[in-house]
């Protein structure tokens, strides 16, 4: 399947799952991107979010599955994993730009998430430089409760594909 097709059927699955909803923050063109341009995808944790991840992941970690536990631990409930909260992040930049390498991710874990909270990540171009054909971009991460609380603060850099600056002027 070729590049394109796939990221037909990335968007196709995130416009109709009822988890997500992606918006981008710029009025560059799609596919493109500038320093200081906001990507955002927001997603509701489920009970079987956290079970699925637990599976693949082999995280049995009490907290997550036991309020009982939580409590102890001075939590008001069951946490989301962290890990899986911080996956919004190389979500968003494959999303907008199929193909993309990621190649590091720093985390700061803020405050907790519990299960059925809608969370918003945010994926910030802070500089963008060409290497050969492709580029290298950096992002400052973050993760908010309602759009202002910060649960996840980080940075991450990503190789993205030539065409992701056919068209931007800014370079770092």
């Amino acid at each position: 399947m070729n590049c394109f097709r796939t990221m037909l059927k990335i968007k196709h699955l995130a416009s109709s799952s009822g988890h997500f909803s992606a918006f981008l923050h710029s009025s560059s063109a799609p596919n493109v991107l500038k320093t200081g341009q906001v990507l955002k995808l927001a997603r509701t944790f489920s009970d079987s979010d956290v079970v699925d991840y637990s599976k693949l992941s082999l995280d049995g970690n009490p907290l997550h599955f036991e309020p009982e536990c939580a409590r102890i631990a001075g939590f008001a409930d069951r946490l989301v994993p962290g890990m899986l909260v911080a996956s919004l992040f190389p979500r968003i930049i494959a999303f907008h730009f199929p193909g993309a390498v990621y190649v590091s991710q720093t985390l700061q874990f803020k405050l907790p998430v519990y299960i059925g909270e809608e969370i918003t990540g945010e994926v910030e171009a802070t500089s963008i430089r060409k290497l050969k054909n492709k580029y290298v971009a950096k992002f400052l991460t973050k993760c908010f409760k309602d759009d202002n609380t910060l649960v996840i603060d980080g940075e991450a850099t990503a190789i993205l594909p030539a065409p992701a600056w056919e068209n931007s002027r800014t370079r770092a």
